[in-house]
């Protein structure tokens, strides 16, 4: 029994031996088990609260992710901060102690951390403001109209999954500062305009019903609003046609409803005897007297 308590004892006193003081505050091992321990609970609870509280708003909301994530993001960032304050604390380390280490940190964030503040104060934006969403389908101009689903927006980058099925972080900044084509913003019903040209030997009449016959058969095509036409212009070589169509189920794919529109509308201009235009030039050879003709020459 004496053992046991003196191996406590030495236990005790090894945990309570102070390693580094400052003013006050003495940092012992226990004190650094204990901050170990504590921090990790606190992320882990974080973690696992942040989870509940999204699936519970997306029960009460249904399909709308963008709420329930941006909810439990903000609420797991509070929980961090109010959580690390009271380990510190109940450590009993004097807070006043780290004004010194706030103020060097406060010079690191305004020089070598500025994009990673940047991105931080922007991925809070997102949140609040909401002009994405998991789950939109945007577009980035300036990164080469990188365009791709939403899946998850942190901290300091935001994730989205293109139609190859390759993930690509981006900065939280560039979806604040730059511009962002948001497909899902307002609506789920998209406008795409496929152009169409043909000869100068063709009724437009005639070309005009043969496009929205093929866009109406098409089962991604909405009947409403319904598809229409519009005759562009007198071309250099061809009449030119737009034909403008909505859809839901392709927004994420307008590059195959493109496609399959064009083989539909191939395919009835082939049956029609609709002549698809190529570029012409006619070149005309004039001989002037006292030249000799190209045949004498060649």
């Amino acid at each position: 029994m004496e053992t046991v308590i003196d191996f406590w004892q030495t236990v005790s006193e090894f945990l309570g031996k102070p390693i580094f003081s400052h003013g006050n505050s003495n940092l012992t091992p226990g004190m650094l088990i204990y901050l170990v321990v504590g921090l990790w609970l606190v992320f882990l609870l974080s973690k696992i609260i942040s989870r509940r509280v999204i699936v519970k708003l997306l029960n009460r909301y249904g399909k709308d992710k963008g709420v329930s994530h941006a909810i439990g993001s903000i609420f797991r960032y509070i929980f961090l901060f109010i959580g690390l304050i009271i380990v510190i604390q109940s450590t009993g380390v004097d807070l006043s102690a780290l004004t010194v280490l706030a103020g060097a940190l406060g010079v690191g964030i305004g020089f070598g951390l500025q994009s990673i503040t940047n991105n931080f104060i922007s991925g809070i934006i997102i949140l609040f403001q909401r002009p994405i969403k998991v789950g939109d389908r945007v577009e980035l101009p300036e990164l080469d109209n990188l365009a791709g689903d939403v899946v998850n927006i942190s901290a300091r980058s935001t994730t989205i999954i293109t139609n190859d099925n390759i993930a690509i972080l981006i900065p939280n900044s560039k979806f604040v500062s730059d511009t962002v084509i948001n497909w899902s913003y307002n609506d789920a019903n998209v406008r795409f305009k496929i152009p169409v040209g043909v000869s100068y030997n063709e009724d437009p009449e005639i070309v005009r019903d043969i496009l929205l016959e093929v866009a109406n058969k098409h089962p991604g095509v909405l009947k409403s609003p319904a598809p229409d036409v519009l005759f562009d212009e007198y071309a250099e070589s061809s009449l030119n046609f737009t034909l403008r169509v909505f859809t839901t189920s392709h927004t994420r794919k307008p590059l195959i409803l493109k496609s399959e529109l064009y083989f539909e509308i191939f395919k009835e201009f082939k049956i029609k005897g609709i002549e698809i235009p190529y570029p012409k030039r006619d070149v005309y050879i004039k001989q002037f007297e006292g030249e000799t003709s190209i045949e004498n020459k060649l």
